[in-house]
């Protein structure tokens, strides 16, 4: 009889064992799944989520680099507008030969030199110059558009100091390339010569 009695105090002591085993797995299981869900919690709070149900996660902020792109390029437009305003384009170049080409058409072989040189010169020289201007006025445009789209944005998003600069050269050469259009067209810059 003594020999049962030990025998079932045997297995019952293993059966606590494995109770106590059992109870340590479930709260070493509970420990981590905490744990795994308060790294989850952490994630979204960092990436500016939430974890309650029903709510909204706030919005993330935008990629630096891809707020700019569109913004550089038209700096880089501008820029290139303005340089073409004091250059001369293709486009004007050959407004002006057609200019030439229709004045030595209309004007009459017995015309006097004074008529001869506006119809064939002087009006080529202000299709070039109005040619000259709205590449200018373009210019001018795009690059104003530019440095003013902030103020239109994403609030608090800073413009990149590289296109400002960009945007701030394109202004200036439209200005200039506009001024000398004016003054090229009003015969003010390099008039025609005259005639006797």
């Amino acid at each position: 009889m003594g020999t049962k009695t030990e025998t079932e105090k045997a297995a019952k002591a293993e059966d606590d064992s494995a109770d106590t085993s059992a109870d340590r797995s479930g709260t070493e299981a509970g420990t981590e799944a905490g744990t795994a869900a308060g790294a989850v919690a952490d994630a979204d709070a960092v990436d500016g989520g939430t974890t309650e149900p029903g709510t909204e996660p706030a919005s993330k902020p935008e990629p630096r680099g891809a707020t700019g792109v569109g913004q550089g390029a038209a700096a880089v437009v501008s820029a290139g507008l303005g340089v073409v305003s004091l250059t001369g384009s293709w486009l004007g170049t050959v407004a002006s030969a057609r200019e030439t080409l229709v004045g030595q058409l209309e004007t009459a072989a017995d015309s006097t030199v004074a008529v001869q040189i506006k119809e064939v010169y002087g009006d080529a020289w202000q299709t070039s110059a109005l040619w000259g201007g709205l590449f200018a006025l373009t210019a001018l445009i795009v690059g104003v558009a530019v440095l003013v789209r902030p103020a239109f944005g994403t609030p608090g998003a800073a413009q990149e100091p590289w296109i400002k600069s960009v945007a701030w050269a394109g202004v200036a050469l439209g200005a200039i390339g506009l001024l000398f259009a004016v003054l090229k067209y009003t015969d003010v810059l390099l008039g025609l010569p005259a005639a006797g």
